[in-house]
């Protein structure tokens, strides 16, 4: 199912596709939040994101995205089985659209 989701035009998603098929990790969550509060977040970390020159694939679309669904979503996270990436993924709230993706890159500890 979450395969048919990702199937967007946008590079975010193609990613969390690829990543996907390749063994990624995910989990969904059961209840769901109104968008607004999402957007609101991820804009202030994209905007700090910015100030330390990290631009991640995919956030701006999301917040924007988010920002003009104005209804609930339930959030999701994937873990790309190199663990080097973290996938952002928001579904309508019955989980049959997916309304933005998102791809950060992991921190790793050396």
């Amino acid at each position: 199912m979450l395969e048919h989701l990702l199937t967007g035009d946008d590079a975010a998603s193609a990613a969390a596709l690829a990543a996907l098929r390749s063994g990624a990790t995910y989990t969904v969550r059961d209840s769901a939040l109104p968008s607004e509060q999402h957007a609101g977040v991820y804009a202030l970390r994209l905007r700090r994101m910015r100030l330390r020159g990290v631009e991640p694939l995919g956030l701006e679309r999301m917040v924007r995205l988010l920002s003009e669904y104005r209804g609930p979503v339930r959030g999701g996270l994937m873990d790309s089985a190199d663990q080097k990436w973290t996938f952002l993924l928001y579904f309508t709230e019955d989980g049959s659209a997916l309304v933005a993706c998102a791809r950060l890159q992991r921190w790793v500890e050396r």
